[in-house]
């Protein structure tokens, strides 16, 4: 292992000196924009959006200086503690309230705000004739901060306050136009899944504090070697069921593809680049428990897995753009998980793909929103087609998203995307073949059903209808898509080159997630390079042929089971109402029948008993002198006589 891996697995850090003692800027600055835009109400409307986005860049910008420091020093000092101030004081537990400036912290920084301010850019076009732009704006900063807090806190307590912080922002951005039924329903559906995912989490870190007596990242990883395995693998569950729900992993997806209710840049900056990457980021970030724990581990290899294809069939029968991207987010942020299921071999591999995914992705969102504007808001890919003409930069921009996600060389979901593959080929038994096969297939599905979206939309016969006049949309809109498309082309290419284990995002991550593992695939990756490049060609040719070379019918046609079963999300809310909707609504009608008719009823017959023996108890004391003396007559009387029988 690295040396700056100590025993107990943890990282050494220093205190933070230089530019990373205002790392506190990070978070600071886009907050301070979000209080400023809700506080200030009306008055901010005019100067709001383009404080969020200057405080966005200004954030960036901290961040840059920070990057600068640290390429500066040698691998083994680029860990900097920034302690705030003391949080919770509790007798002999004390927990202070830091930042940790490493570098997975700060990879995730520079994309959080340099993606996340495009996205700012980019919304000062798309939602310039929304009138509360400025609440969009705030919600936009407030998402930001809280995703930096997520990965530059330096405990699991102060990572789950940026995570609810980030699960509040998703909520108001996706119901953001909530005067639409549908648009408040799927915020709602957001909400409550990752509250399950929340759970686990919340769980986990209480289990830490149990079994380690802390919850910070140091105490943690150094009594990770003196904890029995059980204990372990039931943390490294816990923390996966929290990754499934914030990063959309089975079976905690369904409110992803919902979520493209929210406005176009939301999709861009919280489904595609940011929110999604949460849970890799909660795993990666937890290596060293998931080390100690191989079955925690391979479940969430495992998870990652089904979730990658899961999500490619789903894309291959969505006719709505934004819900296609959806389920390929989904895919590739399996593709991640798996990786990072992996261990030693797979941890920089996936924040790799998570930095490259974070630009084509983002890219081709944006582009859908520009589709949008230029479609008159239409999504349904059927009513497009021929657009590569009419919209050549979003086009363009869009290609080279597409080419990145495919994985044709040499653009960068090449380099990052591949060596997942070839990662999961790494192992004995049964796990590389079906890890490996896995991630292989899905590679080649992900070829067709993305080539699928890009045909139908600029290729092909127009299928425009009558009201729309397609038109590419304005410069402040297609700037940022021209950024995010340049690092789609270049960005893996220069995190990767020399494509070795001494690549620089390799040797960048190494003091973090350790030495990178250099075990033997079962295929050797020249074999398996072109293995995957044939099956992306084939993917390439079957949506050429469907859906360019031939008419795409205005109305999907029936398709198969398994097409009618990917249109609906291969049942995933049915099995959801199934299992657990309808259930649930069962067992509360249940329990408010036994509450109202058992419990209630109970206590109210109680009280009516005993109400009613003492109204009748009561007519007794009638207050009349000669009631009284009738009634000590007759009882003298009944005395007598028993007396009288007696003898």
């Amino acid at each position: 292992m690295h040396s700056l891996i100590t025993e107990g697995g943890a990282m050494t850090a220093g205190a933070a000196t230089g530019a990373a003692s205002v790392a506190w800027l990070l978070v600071a600055l886009p907050l301070l924009g979000a209080a400023v835009l809700l506080l200030g109400g009306r008055r901010t409307d005019k100067v709001g959006p383009g404080l969020a986005t200057g405080l966005s860049w200004a954030s960036f910008g901290v961040g840059v200086v920070i990057l600068v420091q640290l390429l500066g020093q040698a691998a083994g000092e680029r860990a900097h503690h920034l302690t705030l101030w003391s949080w919770v004081p509790a007798g002999s537990f004390n927990l202070d309230l830091g930042l940790l400036v490493d570098p997975l912290s700060l990879a995730f920084v520079m994309l959080i705000t340099f993606v996340g301010s495009l996205i700012h850019v980019y919304s000062l076009g798309y939602m310039e004739h929304d009138p509360d732009k400025r609440r969009f704006f705030a919600y936009l900063n407030l998402f930001v901060a809280s995703m930096l807090l997520l990965v530059l806190a330096d405990s699991y307590l102060l990572l789950f306050v940026g995570w609810e912080g980030v699960g509040l922002a998703s909520y108001l951005l996706i119901g953001f136009w909530n005067w639409n039924p549908a648009y408040a329903t799927a915020a709602n559906k957001a909400f409550f899944v990752n509250r399950v995912g929340d759970l686990g989490l919340s769980i986990a870190i209480m289990t830490m504090f149990i079994a380690f007596g802390g919850v910070d990242y140091k105490t943690v990883n150094e009594a990770v070697g003196g904890a029995n395995q059980s204990t372990l693998t039931a943390i490294g569950l816990l923390l996966l069921v929290g990754a499934c729900g914030k990063s959309a992993q089975f079976p905690l997806q369904s409110w992803l593809g919902d979520a493209m209710a929210g406005p176009t840049p939301v999709s861009a900056l919280i489904h595609a680049a940011t929110m999604v990457t949460a849970g890799v980021y909660l795993v990666v970030r937890s290596h060293v428990i998931f080390d100690a724990a191989p079955d925690a581990a391979l479940a969430v290899a495992l998870v990652g897995a089904v979730t990658l294809i899961f999500g490619a069939v789903v894309g291959c029968a969505k006719d709505d753009i934004k819900k296609a991207l959806a389920a390929s987010t989904m895919s590739q942020i399996g593709y991640m998980m798996l990786a990072a299921g992996l261990g030693p071999v797979g941890y920089a591999f996936a924040i790799f793909h998570l930095l490259t995914h974070g630009f084509f992705k983002a890219g081709m969102f944006l582009g859908a929103g520009s589709v949008m504007h230029g479609m008159d808001d239409q999504v349904n890919m059927r009513r497009f087609g021929g657009l590569s003409g009419a919209m050549k930069i979003t086009w363009g921009t869009f290609a080279l998203g597409w080419l990145a996600i495919l994985g044709v060389p040499p653009f960068s979901g090449f380099w990052s995307k591949d060596k997942i593959i070839e990662a999961a080929f790494v192992g004995e038994g049964w796990k590389p073949w079906v890890l490996g096969g896995a991630a292989l297939v899905g590679a080649g599905i992900t070829a067709f059903y993305m080539s699928r979206l890009f045909f139908m939309t600029f290729h092909g016969e127009k299928r425009w209808t009558d009201e729309v006049h397609p038109h590419e949309s304005p410069r402040i809109m297609t700037v940022p898509m021209m950024v995010l498309a340049a690092g789609s082309a270049l960005l893996g290419l220069l995190l990767a080159w020399p494509f070795a284990a001494t690549a620089p995002i390799v040797s960048w991550l190494s003091p973090v997630v350790g030495e990178h593992g250099e075990e033997e695939a079962v295929i050797g990756q020249y074999p398996l390079m072109g293995l995957t490049l044939l099956l992306v060609a084939g993917g390439i040719y079957l949506a050429w042929r469907q859906y360019w070379r031939e008419d795409v019918p205005e109305v999907a046609p029936r398709g198969s089971v398994l097409t009618r079963a990917a249109r609906v999300d291969l049942y995933q809310d049915a099995v959801n109402e199934g299992l657990f909707m309808r259930p649930g609504i069962h067992l509360t009608r249940s329990l408010v029948f036994v509450d109202g008719k058992g419990v209630d009823g109970a206590a109210g017959g109680l009280a009516a008993l005993v109400g009613g023996f003492s109204s009748r108890l009561r007519r007794l004391q009638t207050g009349y002198a000669r009631s009284y003396a009738l009634t000590m007559l007759t009882g003298v009387v009944a005395v007598l006589g028993a007396l009288w029988v007696i003898q």
